[in-house]
């Protein structure tokens, strides 16, 4: 062989090592399923966790985005899209979202944010070892929804008969019902339960409860009641209604109290079992992750519109006051 010829053939060699040493490289880089009922605005905060953690997208992490855009009957087909990719790991929100790609897949890592009652949704054995492939954090929705009872009371030491909006749909919702009533009993309030089943429903129910006189609601943390968050906070202040929710947000577009995990601390932990799932742990062996901090937030102009006026205390206690 001549000299040319050997270093052409060497030459190449080394294109086609190189080549195969970047698509191999290439293949490393997980690739990330995220299934969101909502608009996305809230994965930034688990992006920017990832970050923290090391991870540059594009170089480390990719991410493959599928969003229902509130239309919740889409989740289970998003599900299987990414499954078909396939990626490495999906991360879910609600339990709409965990349901869907449980049902999609046994075998892809499932890391879900914001489950209500993982246990009675069946989407795990224990928060102690989950089991199967799905592990992520839970809000305690029953633990949450007595506490947001007691909360508003606090708030509106006059409340007598609560109106309380859920989901019969949402797996997690009957414990919480039932923890609702009981915090109400026991601080000697009426309550009424109001199923609401999809969008379409809440006009109906608005109407029944003004119908029924309730001075106060508390709406149970949903996907419905998150898309229409604008819309409830709508209902309250034109209703003058005292208002409570698993969401923060809520005050903020003019709803009276939100009482939740902080997002932050929540998302932080998401980021932390994809971290570890991403280098070889099982979800099976990762404990469910419960909040350990809250956020308070109240809406004082909200307050005053509505007619009350907030205890002074509940003010100091607060973590945000919208003035």
């Amino acid at each position: 062989m001549y000299r040319r010829d050997f270093i052409k053939v060497i030459a190449g060699s080394a294109v086609g090592w190189s080549l195969a040493a970047r698509a191999q490289q290439q293949k490393k880089v997980p690739v990330v399923g995220v299934l969101w009922p909502n608009p996305p605005n809230q994965f930034e905060l688990i992006r920017q966790a990832l970050v923290e953690l090391g991870y540059v997208e594009g170089r480390n992490i990719r991410f493959e985005f599928r969003w229902a855009e509130g239309a919740l009957g889409r989740l289970p087909e998003l599900a299987q899209e990414l499954v078909r990719i396939p990626v490495d790991l999906i991360i879910t929100l609600a339990p709409p979202a965990t349901l869907a790609a449980k049902q999609a897949t046994q075998t892809i890592p499932i890391v879900f944010v914001a489950m209500g009652d993982p246990l009675a949704s069946g989407v795990v054995a224990s928060l102690a070892r989950p089991g199967g492939n799905l592990t992520g954090t839970t809000r305690m929705i029953s633990e949450m929804s007595a506490k947001h009872v007691e909360l508003l009371k606090e708030v509106y030491p006059s409340l007598t008969n609560l109106a309380i909006l859920w989901n019969h749909n949402n797996s997690s919702h009957p414990s919480a019902l039932r923890s609702a009533q009981a915090s109400a009993q026991s601080l000697s309030l009426q309550t009424r339960p109001m199923e609401v089943r999809e969008v379409g429903d809440l006009d109906t129910i608005f109407g029944i409860i003004v119908e029924q006189r309730a001075d106060g609601l508390l709406f149970i943390a949903d996907p419905i009641f998150f898309i229409q968050l604008k819309r409830m906070a709508d209902f309250t202040l034109t209703s003058r209604l005292p208002a409570i929710t698993n969401f923060v947000e809520f005050p903020k577009f003019g709803g009276l109290v939100g009482y939740a995990p902080s997002l932050r601390d929540e998302y932080r932990h998401v980021a932390i079992h994809i971290d570890k799932i991403l280098k070889g742990a099982k979800p099976a062996d990762l404990p469910i992750e419960q909040p350990t901090k809250f956020q308070l937030v109240i809406n004082l102009k909200t307050a005053k519109t509505i007619g009350i006026t907030v205890p002074p205390i509940m003010l100091t206690r607060a973590d945000e006051v919208i003035e």
